[in-house]
């Protein structure tokens, strides 16, 4: 069996439907849990993939634990005066 991703126009997927229910013996219709709680899902996937790959290539320079919290605690002194 392959797994395919479809996508189908609002207004063509009752026919779809109808379609593959007379196909039910060679198709499977499983409803993806990720986009059902996100529908961003797959794309903030694959930006967190590129960033982590921007990472480790050196791209994108991390910032020590020190470095944030010295900048977070000048910026909370600016607030206080």
């Amino acid at each position: 069996m392959q797994t395919l991703t479809v996508q189908v126009q609002d207004n063509f997927m009752q026919e779809f439907l109808n379609f593959i229910k007379n196909k039910k013996e060679s198709i499977h219709i499983e409803e993806d849990e990720n986009l059902k709680y996100d529908p961003y899902f797959y794309e903030r996937q694959e930006e967190l993939h590129q960033i982590r790959d921007d990472i480790k290539s050196g791209k994108i320079e991390m910032s020590s634990h020190s470095s944030v919290w010295e900048s977070i605690n000048n910026h909370l002194k600016t607030l206080d005066t």
